[in-house]
């Protein structure tokens, strides 16, 4: 078992371990000595694998236990599911001195942070992650959200958990496409700040060490998030790849899963950079390649006119400006600020171009 502390304006502790699902109750109880009532919220696809093994573990904590299905998708992050999800909370009567405990991915994560923070202005919750992309990214820094029509993750808050548990023996049930769309996110991690961290996983593929992976993801995430947890600076460079991942996500209603999105992103965004002399050409391949070898795609069968249109609903445009994410190197990257024509600008020569391939 390894302990991580996350120490922002709530701190907490981020517990990795095998076993863990089972002893969820013990280790929540110790966060939550006074509370009555777990929310559980998961999907139904988490719900068959884990509810009743999660579920009895709080049983034997002494927690009564409402649980809340959603079905599985990012389809079901969204203002319908959250106020269904108050809805239900309030109708179970859970007070402040309760606690939401979310079970599953990203999209469990992020609706039922949000539901948290914002259900009687704020009550507790847990975090267990069950998949490699929420155990290496969004289950830890209090980032919490639901989508809008106009674009995603446009609705939500600052909120930390009080616990956060990642059993890596859950990772055993992912399907194949699920645990490679976690390996886009790791793969950002080391383009980002861990050059050996990248090699790892583009010489060890799929076999990658897993526990090794996650605690090193969670400790990089740790420290961008103490230092910046209100997104103001550093915390940015975290969006590698996500910029034109949202824009694509939202151009395909979301069949596109974020994963994959992001390993798209990551790679125009290398090339574009490549090809304004910011980083090497061969750096930009080398990106594209290790990306490739978890299956994972990196160019857009969108047009630049319709991927420009969605990320001018982006949350981090500011007025006329955005920023992106740049590649200069494998293990370091910088935040830069353009105009929106100027990003347009930017992507368009790779994106152009590879249009231009494809007729």
């Amino acid at each position: 078992m390894n302990v991580i502390r996350v120490n922002t304006s709530s701190p907490y502790p981020v517990i990795t371990g095998s076993g863990l699902l089972a002893e969820t109750g013990r280790f929540i109880r110790q966060y939550a000595p006074d509370a009555v009532t777990a929310a559980l919220v998961t999907d139904d696809t988490v719900e068959g694998l884990y509810g009743g093994r999660v579920r009895e573990s709080l049983l034997e904590a002494g927690f009564q236990v409402l649980t809340f299905v959603l079905p599985h998708g990012e389809a079901s992050k969204c203002g319908e599911s959250y106020l269904r999800l108050l809805e239900f909370l309030a109708n179970g009567r859970l007070s402040r001195s309760d606690l939401i405990v979310a079970l599953g991915g990203g999209v469990v994560g992020d609706l039922a942070g949000f539901a948290a923070a914002t259900y009687l202005r704020g009550i507790r919750f847990v975090q267990i992650p069950t998949t490699l992309l929420a155990q290496v990214d969004s289950s830890v820094g209090g980032k919490t959200a639901i989508d809008l029509p106009s674009g995603k993750n446009l609705a939500g808050a600052f909120y930390q958990p009080v616990l956060v548990l990642c059993d890596p023996d859950s990772l055993d049930t992912l399907p194949p496409e699920t645990l490679t769309d976690g390996c886009a996110e790791v793969i950002k991690y080391g383009v980002l700040m861990d050059e050996k961290l990248f090699q790892h996983m583009k010489e060890r593929g799929i076999g990658f060490d897993r526990d090794y992976i996650v605690t090193r993801c969670i400790e990089m995430k740790r420290d961008i998030v103490s230092a910046d947890e209100f997104d103001c600076g550093q915390r940015q460079l975290l969006n590698l790849g996500h910029t034109l991942g949202h824009a694509a996500e939202m151009l395909s209603c979301y069949r596109l899963s974020h994963g994959r999105a992001v390993a798209m992103g990551m790679a125009v965004i290398a090339r574009a950079a490549a090809a304004d002399g910011i980083c090497s050409s061969e750096c930009a391949a080398e990106i594209a390649a290790t990306l490739q070898r978890f299956c994972l795609p990196v160019s857009f069968e969108y047009t630049l006119d319709e991927v420009y249109q969605v990320m001018l609903s982006d949350k981090k445009r500011r007025g006329d400006r955005i920023s992106l994410v740049i590649p200069v190197r494998i293990g370091h990257c910088e935040i830069r600020e353009y105009t929106l024509d100027g990003m347009r600008s930017f992507i368009g020569r790779v994106m152009c171009s590879a249009e231009q391939k494809e007729e």
